[in-house]
């Protein structure tokens, strides 16, 4: 397409400089930040600081579990939802992923104050609750980890269905068939045929899901509040509240190498388990 790559080089650059004036830059200026001693030298003295408060550590082994159990169950319902959908004929195809895609166009904002009325104390749950006699009183839904895990599985969870419909589309069709006839049953069948010819839709599914679980702000905002703290939240608050930057950039930092370690794992998995 080109003459040489001496041209191809110079096409990409105007963009290549557009992204590290406007984004590269401004982010490395900010992580440095939490690496940056008094006396202007380097030292890791922010992220003991860190780490050595309950809150925190509290706080980051809760985004983690979170983010895990997220992309765990995602996965679970993803595939599901995919064979159903890759089975389908051609028009119902069309019209189950037209409506597995529809969330993606509503704003998050939107979606997540959605769960108050659903989930508040005068919410469609509570009254069913009360109606039933399960409880006389209304339970308290908001501001727990259960609502936000609800919130973020709602949120990502057409993320994971996609990405694995595009995996199972061009997985052999014969090769479910063949693994029966072979003896296989439907366990074996998704562990050792299924699961190996999908695993690049499942690692970019999960990719996208637990870092979106990890740097989601409003879900968290809203349906966690100040008792349910996460990761993007605390950032927030020592920025917004505690005019903290250092602790915000070492927030920061730990969001961006959790999403990097989570693809790469993701990706040394699904290896390992194609090797073995």
């Amino acid at each position: 397409m080109f003459q040489n790559r001496a041209e191809a080089l110079a096409l990409a650059l105007p963009a290549a400089v557009f992204a590290t004036l406007v984004f590269l830059l401004p982010v490395a200026i900010l992580l440095s930040e939490g690496f940056r001693a008094g006396g202007g030298g380097w030292t890791l003295s922010a992220y003991a600081d860190f780490f050595s408060q309950t809150l925190n550590c509290t706080v980051f082994l809760r985004s983690f579990r979170l983010g895990l159990e997220v992309t765990a169950v995602s996965a679970i319902i993803g595939y599901a939802a995919a064979f159903a959908i890759v089975n389908l004929p051609a028009n119902g195809k069309g019209r189950m992923i037209g409506l597995v895609t529809l969330p993606l166009m509503i704003s998050p904002v939107a979606r997540t104050y959605a769960w108050i009325v659903i989930l508040g104390r005068t919410g469609i749950v509570n009254q069913a609750i009360t109606g039933l006699g399960l409880s006389a009183e209304p339970l308290r839904l908001l501001f727990t980890e259960t609502a936000v895990f609800i919130g973020l599985l709602q949120l990502f969870l057409p993320l994971m269905i996609l990405s694995l419909i595009s995996a199972l589309e061009n997985m052999p069709r014969d090769a479910i068939p063949a693994a029966r006839v072979l003896g296989a049953n439907w366990f074996q069948v998704f562990w050792k045929v299924v699961l190996p010819l999908t695993r690049e839709g499942l690692v970019i599914g999960g990719t996208l899901v637990f870092t979106g679980s990890l740097t989601a702000y409003i879900t968290p905002a809203v349906l966690g509040g100040s008792k349910v703290l996460m990761l993007e939240t605390l950032m927030y608050q020592q920025v917004s509240v505690a005019n903290n930057f250092v602790s915000a950039s070492v927030i920061a930092f730990i969001l961006i190498v959790m999403s990097f370690a989570a693809n790469i794992l993701l990706k040394r998995l699904a290896t390992a388990r194609n090797r073995r």
